[in-house]
């Protein structure tokens, strides 16, 4: 549909319909247009990753029945301190999300906890998804979720799309990766957008709960879990704290380095109004603590000390500089270390 200017006689009515002189009127012709204010850095986010999220379905959790994931039983059952609940809830409608919920010792509806989320890493393995922050299977390095449930929080682990009990029955592992990535892309979304919807809907499961303490929800990931630490932390103020470890890969570094990254780290069309740690900076004012390992070929560390900056310049202007801090350590790859989880620890101790 055009639309046109109002000519002449029509401005001429108006006025008389008004009571205003004509030659006033036309004289001053048509009222300027409003400009729009300027989008910022969120809002060019937001549509890059794809437009806001819908609202929410009914989550509709459910216990499972044991199941066998490449010769490992998955179940509920009674562990040192916790115990764990194997379950799933609704993410979009029809679509269920497989996870493990750590309940420790002592936490009850009259006792509530404080809960972590924690998102597990990527390194290739599709076949591991929960199970291994929920101390199940893969390395003991990163069973930090049975970790922090014995310390007396409640856990979520869940399952990303594409790992473990979310991986396709027709494609190979990393081509069905690249499928849903490209599959988003044609429908206007990036693979980031389904991933942080996938994590509002655990935040939705962690506050459901009665042990839970809904006013001190954090979440914790390693390496890809760390990418979606800091994807997911704009969109969703209910989580109080965040601890990524490991993983701050700018388009800079990816550029530079001609890495090959995993799939959530790419936003189609940001390049153009900022990067990653313009990104994890709108987190502020809200606890942030990030990782990282001086070696890490993952997170170039030149471009990891300016991201740094920047993300503590946002948390200085926000007026809460102490809320932010980072880690680097001298001689370290792509690990969690000793020194990395104690500072993980007392971050969630200080700040849940």
């Amino acid at each position: 549909m055009s639309h046109q200017l109002p000519n002449r006689r029509e401005i001429v009515a108006a006025a008389a319909a008004l009571g205003i002189h004509a030659t006033a009127a036309v004289a001053a012709g048509p009222p300027p247009a409003v400009p729009f204010p300027p989008l910022s850095f969120r809002d060019h986010l937001l549509a890059g990753l794809g437009g806001p999220w819908p609202e929410p379905c009914p989550l509709e959790a459910q216990p499972r029945e044991p199941v066998e994931v490449d010769g490992r039983r998955i179940e509920s059952g009674r562990h040192d301190g916790y115990r764990i609940e194997s379950l799933a809830y609704q993410v979009e409608p029809g679509e269920r999300v497989p996870a493990l919920l750590l309940v420790p010792d002592g936490a009850t509806a009259a006792h509530p906890a404080p809960a972590i989320a924690v998102w597990h890493q990527h390194a290739g393995e599709w076949h591991l998804g929960k199970s291994e922050p929920a101390g199940l299977a893969g390395n003991p390095m990163h069973h930090t979720g049975a970790a922090l449930a014995r310390e007396g929080y409640v856990v979520l682990c869940p399952d990303a799309v594409c790992f473990e009990e979310r991986r396709s029955p027709f494609l190979e592992d990393g081509n069905f990766e690249r499928f849903e990535f490209l599959r988003h892309v044609v429908a206007g979304r990036s693979l980031a957008w389904k991933n942080i919807l996938d994590m509002r809907r655990a935040i939705d499961l962690l506050a459901s709960r009665p042990e839970v303490d809904a006013e001190r929800i954090g979440c914790y990931g390693h390496s890809m879990g760390s990418t979606h630490t800091w994807l997911v932390g704009p969109w969703d103020e209910r989580l109080k704290c965040l601890v990524g470890n490991c993983c701050l890969p700018t388009y800079a570094a990816i550029e530079r380095k001609h890495l090959l990254h995993c799939f959530p780290n790419f936003i189609p069309g940001i390049q153009a109004h900022g990067d990653t740690p313009d990104i994890a900076a709108l987190i502020a004012p809200r606890p942030l603590l990030l990782n990282f390992g001086e070696l890490d070929r993952g997170s170039p560390i030149e471009e990891v000390r300016a991201g740094i900056e920047t993300i503590g310049r946002a948390y200085a202007r926000a007026g809460r500089p102490e809320a932010f801090e980072s880690f680097i350590e001298p001689n370290a790859g792509h690990v969690l270390s000793p020194a990395m989880w104690e500072r993980t620890r007392e971050w969630f101790k200080r700040h849940l």
